[in-house]
């Protein structure tokens, strides 16, 4: 006869086949990993890195459809590839471009996250999420997805207030929250050292170097974003930590938790707003 006491779950830490009344995973050593507080919904919802960094990309993608959709006339086909397929100003305000404008005019501080989902042609998009595909797996190995997620919306955020306090006057992209990762990546490699910590350092370095001298050369982009979002991704990969030096902890959990509520909401209010100014206007 089997036991049916005996239950088998699998760890919200490291995903290892455990039993469900264990005091502690054997394999990476968490309390209580069958309890139900670290088996809730935003637990569940991080359980596979993969469909996070999807979710990510769709969600991008997916705003850059519905503001080519809020344009009042046809996108812009041009053969001018910075132009090419672009939203109209007024339909990025609706939903949730950042900057000066939005921010001390319109008192919408929630741009701040809005705005890293938000691009102005399909190069734009198609660079910052060609980039990101590369670097968020490399951030979730060393960090985990969960503070992956947090470098990812905290950087973003972070990165355009920083560029709010130099006077950007409005601004979008995925470029201040992708440079947080890489700020946090940098960290990992000049922290951990060695062969392969150096290696990484190196390589994430090149990208950085890149990423500033291609922002000075092409006229519109925000340098203030980017410089913002770097500092932001070194703090937080120091503060939170890599898996090296500590494990994923509940803490990590509820603030990768608390992001994802935030940006969800962010995000329908920014929907929802723009489809009312332009019902009402």
């Amino acid at each position: 006869m089997v036991d049916q006491k005996k239950v088998a779950i699998l760890c919200p830490n490291c995903r290892k086949l455990i039993g469900k009344d264990e005091s502690r995973c054997p394999y990476c050593g968490i309390a209580r990993p069958g309890s139900r507080l670290k088996n809730n919904v935003w637990t569940r919802g991080f359980n596979d890195p993969n469909q996070i960094i999807k979710t990510i990309l769709y969600l991008n993608i997916g705003f850059y459809v519905i503001s080519l959709l809020f344009n009042p006339m046809l996108p812009r086909f041009t053969f001018n590839p910075m132009a090419f397929l672009s939203p109209e100003n007024k339909s990025l305000l609706l939903l949730g471009a950042t900057g000066t404008i939005p921010i001390d005019a319109l008192n919408r501080w929630w741009t701040l996250i809005s705005a890293n989902y938000l691009h102005g042609n399909i190069l734009h998009i198609f660079f910052n999420m060609f980039a990101f595909k590369q670097i968020a797996p490399l951030v979730v190995q060393e960090y985990g997805v969960y503070r992956m997620f947090v470098i990812y919306t905290l950087g973003g955020a972070i990165g355009f207030f920083v560029s709010y306090l130099a006077g950007v006057v409005f601004t979008i992209g995925a470029s201040a929250a992708l440079t947080s990762l890489i700020g946090a990546t940098l960290y990992f490699g000049k922290s951990r050292g060695g062969t392969y910590g150096q290696t990484i350092y190196r390589q994430i370095g090149a990208w950085t170097i890149g990423i500033f001298i291609f922002g000075f050369i092409v006229p519109g982009i925000n340098n203030w974003g980017h410089g913002g979002g770097l500092a932001a991704g070194v703090i937080l990969g120091f503060l939170l930590g890599y898996h090296e030096r500590k494990p994923e902890n509940l803490f990590h959990k509820i603030l990768a938790g608390g992001c994802m509520v935030l940006t969800i909401t962010v995000l329908m209010w920014a929907i929802g707003s723009a489809i009312f100014y332009r019902l009402a206007g």
